[in-house]
């Protein structure tokens, strides 16, 4: 059959489609009951992974491990990350800010549903989940509304006390934000923490040593289509003593920065709680640390990049037997072992993918787990080695196409995992494999219009892209390049030169030593 047959069949299957669910569409809801025949088919790929939220593990054994993903779940793994068992299909929410097992009992396993790392492409969530079973049930316990939740801390004994950082959405004006308690395991919640309509709780610890002490770090942030701003009168650190009844709010008196803060990273030393680290955005960001257990605070490190993109990271991790090693967690994971003064990189990009989001340590800082924009990585040995779990398939896809092959491709831009291609179906046995998926090359043409690319499949001149083939649009200057192979073309049809962002007070960056305004590489 040729080409232009199999286009036409396939215009009229899809007419025939449109036709069925119209013909009974009710004031423009569609009868999908009509469509029930036609299931789902997973053709991949699953090899790449994805962007990571959360992830918790049980203290007594590392090998049972919980992952949520940007916008793929919860996942579990009781086999140390060799297999993995998906949890969440069931509900009405597939990404996840924040995982806490209650330690005493593994079995409980609470979900803050919404991812944490505010981009424009950041997952929404349904509120809070709960199950007594290990994520075979769930039960939905409440804050459906807050949207994205940044953390779920739970009582080190009593397992009906939660504590819940809410951000809120990010795209609107909202009063269901802020930091949250339940003392009956969930059923009924008050709001403890406030600060106003757009600002969201940014980060929640629990001291180890006294679970009436917490602090909460309050982010004042709002997007719009166009513009991005991080900072303002409702961010600010709190702590409070009493289990939430009171807050005190924490200001350069203290040792914080003055002037207006943005995203505050917060983390307890579990082998010395009186050692707190704090990395705060501010007009200068810094890296803070505490000896008194927060009352009083001294700046480390100011280096240029101590908080690189903050509404993306604010992580700081500390080794759970060292109160001096301290571990950043940003585009890479750079660590102190002298409380935070200086920092070097710990994994690398050569190493392990970039854009780090969470990050677990055993009891003895031995056992390292670490989530990032792709996918899940183990170390067993502090660091030296890392393992990568190929075994999740996370992939995000920005944009898919297909093309005219028999059987078709798949063509796609992945969340910074490149351009892949992959069948529809396959002439071998077994069905689709992890083999048959392949990353693509970009051919960028620089012409007098700007940059644009087109991509073609790798040593196939005849593929569409080759300037051989279009000598009428021959432009000045032809490169082959084979991109970074964790970043990708969010359009991979096209490439524009980026335009800043209008100058004007509110979209002021925080952190003077970024010259891009918050809206840039959001």
């Amino acid at each position: 059959m040729s080409a232009g047959w199999r286009l036409v069949l396939r215009s009229l299957a899809q007419s025939l489609i449109v036709l069925l669910a119209g013909a009974s569409a009710a004031n423009g809801q569609v009868d999908f009951s009509l469509l029930e025949g036609m299931e789902a088919r997973n053709i991949g790929p699953a090899g790449m992974s994805g962007r990571i939220g959360a992830i918790d593990a049980v203290n007594s054994n590392p090998n049972v491990i919980y992952v949520g993903a940007a916008t793929g779940g919860l996942w579990k793994s009781t086999t140390g990350g060799i297999t993995w068992e998906p949890l969440m299909d069931s509900l009405p929410a597939a990404s996840v800010g924040a995982v806490s097992i209650f330690q005493p009992s593994p079995d409980i396993v609470w979900v803050g549903t919404g991812e944490r790392n505010r981009r424009n492409s950041a997952g929404v969530g349904t509120g809070v989940y709960k199950s007594m079973d290990g994520g075979v049930t769930w039960m939905h316990v409440g804050l459906d509304s807050t949207g994205a939740i940044d953390a779920v801390i739970l009582h080190p004994t009593n397992p009906d006390i939660a504590y819940v950082g809410a951000l809120g959405n990010t795209w609107t004006d909202s009063e269901h934000r802020g930091v949250y308690k339940t003392t009956d395991g969930g059923k009924s919640w008050t709001k403890i923490l406030y600060a106003n309509e757009r600002a969201g709780a940014g980060d929640l610890v629990m001291d180890p040593s006294n679970p009436n002490k917490l602090f909460a770090a309050m982010w004042e942030h709002r997007r719009w289509p166009w513009f991005f701003k991080s900072g303002g009168p409702g961010s600010g650190l709190h702590v409070t003593y009493d289990g939430g009844g009171t807050w005190k709010q924490l200001t350069a008196d203290d040792g914080l920065p003055a002037g207006e803060l943005g995203r505050v990273g917060l983390g307890f030393s579990r082998s010395n709680p009186d050692v707190v680290y704090a990395v705060a955005e501010a007009e200068r960001s810094v890296m803070l640390r505490s000896e008194d257990g927060g009352r009083s605070w001294k700046t480390v490190n100011r280096e240029r990049g101590i908080a690189p993109r903050p509404f993306y990271y604010a992580q700081v991790r500390v080794d759970p037997r060292n109160e001096n090693r301290v571990y950043n967690v940003h585009g890479t994971i750079d660590l102190s072992e002298d409380g935070g003064r200086n920092f070097r990189t710990f994994v690398p990009f050569a190493r392990v993918h970039v854009d780090h989001h969470a990050l677990w340590l055993s009891p003895d800082g031995r056992t390292i787990v670490d989530g990032n924009d792709g996918g899940v990585y183990i170390s067993r040995d502090r660091g030296e080695t890392w393992q990568f779990v190929l075994a999740l398939p996370l992939a995000q896809f920005y944009h898919i196409a297909v093309d005219m092959a028999t059987p078709y491709h798949v063509y796609g831009g992945l969340q910074d995992n490149g351009s892949w291609m992959g069948p529809s179906q396959v002439w071998h046995n077994g069905g689709i494999r992890f083999y048959d998926w392949t990353e693509q090359s970009t051919l960028r043409l620089r012409d007098v219009t700007g940059w644009f690319s087109r991509t073609f499949r790798q040593g196939d001149r005849r593929a569409q892209g080759d300037p051989a083939r279009a000598p009428e649009r021959r432009p000045s200057s032809v490169q082959l390049e084979r991109r970074n192979r964790h970043r990708f073309p969010q359009r991979c049809h096209l490439l524009r030169k980026p335009v800043r962002a209008p100058e004007h007070g509110h979209g002021r960056h925080l952190d003077d030593h970024q010259p891009r305004p918050h809206n840039q590489r959001s």
